[in-house]
């Protein structure tokens, strides 16, 4: 998991004493949140919009609006009991994978500059893709992440979605795979034909799963007529739909499959630095000290994922709650990052032999 900042989607503006949203503001975020159905943001954007014409004394549409929000407060309500803001599925083609309203941003992402500006490209391009297409040219929409787990893959396809204000669908391979010959190949083709019928980012986690190298000689023919079936399905793909495939085991891949993507970044594991900064930001997010300083964490805390280091930060914050009120945070983290070394010493020990941290206290 990539490290991201917490951002309030509602910001906010301080007029005659009073918080309300710049009217500009407001509609992009009613018209974000309608088409990604996202009702809870949706009402408080609308909430925001009923106190900003209010305050300007615009008491007739202010009350309209407010009944409104009455009027529909008990269907969003059943909405947000039987499907969450963040994830629902539907119909059996729904069952085919999991929509999640996209949170995470691409500026709040700790990233090498290159990928970065890559994706805004890429962004910028779906954006404009009228003026493209007006010049005989389509917009990219086929991307390839490589790179260890819990690196920030996963986050970076919702990254994407967020910033093109559609929906991120990922692959359920549970409901996908078939026992029978030909049955994965059709579950397929329909959650193919599903997503041309909506602009979404397709997500394929642990793309080697389907798109294993047809010439394996351990791989039976129904598994190469899959992958056969799964790249052409993915050349047939309108630009408007994103697809995203995500592998730990690039190398697993068929080589066919690697020319459908435009687009092939490799995300690293963190660096010094990176850590450094991401144990700066759990200081402020939480209001809260490691006892030691940042640097020092990520220096005996080096080689670990940022799904670890988030692991390793919230372990040492949740005792340091149970602890309180003695204020013995240094105590706490040095005693996890002995805990935590040996843990890392024996996931890694298959890979590289030896653990990667710093032992020393």
């Amino acid at each position: 998991m990539v490290y991201y900042k917490t951002t309030c989607h509602l910001s906010l503006k301080i007029l005659g004493g009073k918080k309300i949203m710049a009217r500009a503001d407001l509609l992009c975020e009613l018209i974000k949140y309608g088409l990604i159905n996202d009702s809870s943001n949706f009402r408080k954007a609308t909430e925001a919009l009923c106190a900003e014409e209010r305050s300007k004394q615009h008491t007739v549409l202010a009350a309209k609006i407010d009944e409104l929000l009455k009027k529909s407060h008990k269907s969003i309500a059943k909405d947000n009991v039987l499907s969450p803001a963040t994830i629902r599925s539907g119909t059996s083609e729904q069952n085919l994978f999991m929509e999640k309203i996209p949170q995470k941003r691409l500026d709040h992402l700790i990233l090498p500059n290159y990928i970065k500006l890559t994706c805004q490209d890429l962004i910028t391009e779906q954006n404009r893709s009228d003026l493209l297409q007006s010049y005989g040219i389509e917009p990219r929409n086929k991307i390839l992440l490589i790179g260890p787990p819990g690196n920030g893959k996963t986050s970076l396809a919702e990254a994407i979605s967020e910033a093109l204000m559609i929906p991120l669908l990922t692959v359920r391979y549970e409901n996908i795979i078939g026992s029978y010959l030909g049955e994965t190949a059709s579950r397929l083709s329909r959650l193919f034909d599903y997503a041309k019928t909506r602009e979404c980012v397709l997500f394929f986690d642990e793309f080697e799963t389907l798109g294993k190298e047809r010439g394996d000689t351990h791989e039976t023919g129904e598994i190469k007529r899959v992958v056969s079936s799964l790249l052409m399905q993915i050349d047939a793909l309108p630009s408007y739909v994103i697809v995203i495939a995500a592998t730990n085991h690039d190398t697993l891949l068929d080589k066919a499959a690697w020319r459908r993507f435009q687009v092939r970044l490799e995300i690293p594991k963190p660096t010094r630095n990176n850590l450094e900064e991401y144990y700066r930001f759990f200081e402020k997010e939480k209001n809260f000290k490691f006892g030691l300083q940042p640097s020092t964490l990520a220096k005996k805390t080096l080689g670990i994922s940022y799904a670890e280091a988030e692991e390793f930060a919230l372990s040492v914050y949740r005792q340091y709650i149970l602890s309180l009120p003695n204020d013995n945070a240094k105590e706490i983290t040095e005693r996890a990052i002995r805990s935590w070394q040996s843990q890392v010493i024996i996931a890694h020990k298959d890979q590289e032999g030896v653990g990667t941290c710093q032992t020393d206290l």
